[in-house]
This record gives structure tokens, sequence and C-alpha cells, in this order.
């Protein structure tokens, strides 16, 4: 049995990890080798998965707080379009050797500053060490209404295509942080770095969307996810994009409007929820009309009238052919 006065990997669960339990029963102040998490008559479970590893998610030499705070937000992001309430979550973390004991502890840190801010207590997990990059990853579990979980499966001919808040931020965002777009106020980094799960959706989602996915890989890719998976075609004007002020502001300066606004669309890290919305629906506050669905197979992208090629539409994982 483990206390924080311990020395080694246990010692150091039991004093950074074990406070963020919040109490939860089934979690067994992270005592034993697998958690409980008690049914709920009239829900359904919903369980998702999203890692992070350094220089391909996030930033090398990100600070491990913002690390930690990302994380926690990419998979709650997943919950939200999927119209979850959260219930808990498990962390897996592989330390690089050049790690301190200071740095895993502002990764703690920022673990719990944002485990407190979504009432996500921390229900098991594991740490281990890795002569590779940091690399992290969280499950997040939620509780959705029995048959209530939005799937990407569900959209129909006639559905609106819909997304919330603003695009692009993300995309910009990294590049505000290598340093390659003007971000006086810090409003692009702050979007890429700490995302905004969009939980505050729930209920409208749940109400008027018959298909939803997170905007992670990039508004047209994660649209077009929609699409595949319902077996319908859809339509998106880049012309309907919302766009925050500093987007905007970057878009007037770009000698081509077509080809900045795809990069907007294909770029990624948004974290905002893009739906389908059969017309007999209100469109959710919070959302823009940017297409619809059609029968057929494909994603259109055009300007107004221009059509336009997005390529892959969003971020690939190259894999090795070997």
């Amino acid at each position: 049995m483990s206390g924080p006065d311990d020395p080694g990997e246990f010692g150091e669960i039991a004093r950074l990890f074990r406070p963020l339990t919040g109490g939860a029963a089934g979690a067994f102040g992270l005592q034993d080798d697998a958690a409980v998490v008690p049914g709920r008559p009239g829900f359904d479970l919903v369980v998702t998965k999203d890692a992070l590893v350094e220089g391909v998610h996030v930033p090398l030499g990100e600070a491990p707080d913002l690390i930690a705070r990302k994380l926690v937000r990419v998979n709650l992001s997943d919950l939200a379009a999927k119209g979850a309430e959260p219930v808990g979550a498990f962390l897996a973390v592989a330390w690089p050797k050049a790690y301190t004991a200071r740095d895993r502890e502002r990764f703690a840190q920022g673990l719990a500053a944002d485990l407190e801010a979504f009432a996500l207590p921390l229900l098991g997990g594991d740490t281990v060490t890795t002569p590779g990059p940091f690399t992290a990853s969280l499950t997040a579990l939620g509780w959705v209404p029995e048959g209530r979980m939005i799937r990407r499966a569900g959209a129909s001919p006639g559905d609106r295509l819909a997304v919330s808040g603003t695009i692009g931020d993300g995309v910009l965002g990294l590049a505000a942080v290598r340093r390659e777009v003007d971000d006086p106020d810090g409003h692009l980094a702050a979007r890429y770095r700490l995302p905004r799960p969009r939980l505050d959706l729930r209920a409208g989602l749940r109400a008027c969307a018959s298909a939803a996915a997170d905007v992670s890989d990039g508004l047209v890719a994660d649209a077009g996810h929609l699409g595949a998976a319902s077996g319908v075609a859809l339509d998106i004007d880049l012309a309907r994009l919302p766009l925050s002020k500093s987007a905007a502001t970057w878009l007037e300066a770009q000698p081509d409007a077509a080809a900045a606004l795809l990069r907007l669309a294909t770029g990624g890290d948004d974290y905002e929820v893009v739906c389908a919305i059969p017309p007999d629906r209100p469109t959710p506050a919070g959302f823009t009309i940017i297409g619809d669905f059609r029968a057929g197979q494909g994603c259109k992208v055009r300007l107004g009238d221009r059509p336009l090629d997005p390529g892959p539409g969003g971020w690939r994982h190259p894999l090795s052919t070997d």
C-alpha cells in the first residue's frame, strides 16, 4: 500500500494524482488495479480516448501544464459532440527521461486545474517512462440518455450542415505559436493551446442534431466523416464560414481568399462541433449553417459559385508502407 511519503513511482502517483480523484468512490484512492463505474438507470456510458504526443499534437518543449490541460479538453470535446455529460477519466502518461520531478508536478498541476474546472474525477491509469517523446492519453467517460448518443451516422438528404463557434483559429494559433502570424492579443495561441470543449452545446445538440462530430482534424475532413458514415453526400460553402475577428483580420491580408479559406477549413484543432440538422428542427444557438447533405457520395467544397479542391480536407497521420 503506497502513500504520499513513499519514494518512487507509487509515492509520486499518491502525491500527484490521488488528490485528483475528487473522492470518487469507484477510484479507490488509486490504490487498486481497476476502478468501478456504477451504473446509472436510463443512461448509456459513452467512452472516448485521445492521445497527445509531443512534436506531433503539441510543439516540442510545450509547457507540461498546458499539455495536461489540452489533453483533458480534446477528450471532453469528443464527449460534447456526442451530447454526453462527463463522469470520469483514466490517464496513461509516458514520461521522457529528460522530464524532471518539477516537470511531472507541473503536468499534474495543469491536469488538476482542468479536472476541477470540468468536474471530471480521475478514476485510474498508469505512468511509465519512455526513451521517446512525451506521450499522454486520456480515456474520458460520459453519460447520455439511453439511446440518445449522437453518432456520426445519422445525417439524411435534406439535412443542413452546421458548425459551432468559429473556425480556423486552431491552425492560425499553431502558426502564432511558431511566430508565423501576428497575434497581438494572444487570442489565436490560446485557442490552439487551450481549446474550449463545447459542453455548453449538449442540450441543443440532443434536441436538434441527427449526426455530429468534433472538429479536430479539420472542418472539411470531419464534416466528410459525417457524410461517409451516413452514406450521403454534402456540400460546404466557405463563404458562410464563421470566423473570429482575429481570423477575419488575417484573411483580409491574404492575396488569395479561396486558398486562405481552405487553410482555415482544413487546418484542424478548432474543437468546435460540426453536425447535421434535419429541416424540421431549429438551428441551435451558437451554430452557423454552412452547407447541406444530399443523396450520393462525397464532399463538394465551394466559395459561393466557385468549386474548390480541398485535398484530403484535414490532418491525417502518415503511416509507414513497410
